[in-house]
């Protein structure tokens, strides 16, 4: 894989700017349920500094160390936090700084760096209203309309997301499907 200041390729290109659509896609997600883990586990920093991370990067810091970093601190938080619901909020921010790595190989494990937090989402609304699966398809909805055509078109470069026998992979598939479909309704 080859890298220059503003491409990253791989077996095909993605541009700093679509790196940052894709990593506020998913930044915008890990916020909405960042609260999740910080009430289940207050004391742990460790997934807001990856959000943080990932929000600096939105707003055009360069990739650096401190996504990366950030990332991975923010995943193991997720290993370690006490619900299904904490976990898959620190797991979402931890994808939200690692969105800015996202590689540029025609791999369906990819779609997991684009659409993992919004399915994560999805489930903890699940999970917060008693496993009700009508409020999961409701944010799935919501986050459907959050996809704008840049994002699309990034994931359109991947494979199909495959199935998965949790929860949140069906939803994750779900999403995939449905934006693969041309389901977009951008506001701006």
């Amino acid at each position: 894989m080859t890298a220059r200041r503003n491409v990253v390729s791989g077996d095909f290109d993605l541009t700093m700017v679509e790196l940052r659509v894709v990593a506020h896609y998913v930044v915008r997600h890990a916020e909405d349920v960042l609260p999740v883990f910080e009430h289940a586990v207050p004391d742990d920093p460790r997934p807001r500094a990856a959000i943080d991370a990932a929000r600096a990067f939105v707003d055009g810091a360069d990739r650096t160390r401190r996504q990366r970093v950030t990332s991975m601190d923010a995943h193991r938080a997720a290993r370690s936090a006490p619900t299904e619901a904490a976990r898959l909020a620190a797991r979402s921010a931890g994808d939200a700084a690692a969105a800015a790595y996202l590689h540029p190989l025609a791999q369906a494990s990819q779609v997991g760096h684009i659409l993992r937090a919004a399915a994560s989402a999805a489930r903890i609304g699940e999970l917060t209203a008693g496993g009700d699966p009508a409020v999961g398809d409701a944010l799935l909805d919501r986050s459907r309309r959050w996809a704008t055509p840049v994002l699309v078109d990034v994931l359109r470069r991947y494979p199909p997301a495959t199935g998965g026998s949790s929860r949140a992979a069906r939803l994750m598939s779900k999403l995939d499907d449905a934006l693969r479909a041309g389901g977009t309704e951008h506001p701006s």
